[in-house]
């Protein structure tokens, strides 16, 4: 039969059983793994599960050391207010029984702090902050007050004022405390001013030193 050769087996060794293939990549990730010997495979899963065990007792302390922690306590009003005295303030047609006294109140931390002026450094003088009463100072603020001091009886003041301070009561979320701001020298003469204008004319003791409460605080010494 012409035009027929002869069959070639599949095996043959002349034949190129190679072929190319279209769009190949590299073995998987997963294929590496399962190419592994299986004693390696094992050493590899014991490696893994000693370090997550170590990881978990790292971390798991501080975990529960932010839990435990409580939050830090809210201050003290008292620790945290301030006072300064300013000087006089200006007003018209006041009264010779009356005088009104500029403060710079600052909250240097904490919550806001409600404050509320109660006394002034003797008996017989009436004290309160104008026009409210009461007012708020927030924290990393300074508010300016005035504070209006009324002579309401001479006979047991001294004319000559030392050490002069503001009662006063403070509070937060923490408390209310009673607190006594003293202030220095300037604050003293002004109200001295003061007791002279009101009481020179009378019988009046001598000047002694006035004592705040237990909770007294100097923070004016100007």
């Amino acid at each position: 039969m012409s035009g027929i050769g002869p069959v070639e087996s599949v095996d043959s060794p002349e034949t190129d059983g190679s072929y190319e293939v279209i769009g190949g990549d590299s073995p998987h990730l997963t294929d590496r793994w399962y190419a592994l010997p299986q004693r390696t495979r094992r050493a590899v899963l014991a490696a893994a599960a000693v370090a997550v065990v170590a990881l978990g007792a790292v971390l798991l302390p501080l975990h529960d050391r932010r839990q435990d922690d409580p939050a830090p306590p809210v201050p003290w009003p008292a620790n945290i207010t301030e006072w300064r005295y300013i000087g006089l303030a200006q007003t018209t047609d006041t009264p010779t029984t009356t005088g009104f006294f500029r403060f710079a109140v600052t909250v240097d931390s904490g919550p806001p702090v409600a404050i509320r002026v109660i006394g002034a450094a003797f008996d017989g003088l009436t004290a309160q902050a104008v026009p409210n009463p009461s007012f708020t100072v927030r924290t990393g603020t300074t508010r300016r007050v005035t504070v209006e001091i009324s002579v309401s009886d001479c006979s047991g003041l001294p004319l000559n004022a030392d050490l002069a301070f503001l009662d006063v009561t403070l509070r937060n979320t923490r408390a209310i405390q009673h607190h006594s701001f003293i202030f220095g020298s300037a604050y003293s003469k002004d109200l001295s001013q003061l007791l002279h204008r009101a009481c020179g004319t009378t019988k009046a003791r001598p000047g002694l030193r006035p004592s705040g409460s237990a909770g007294s605080q100097n923070v004016d010494r100007g």
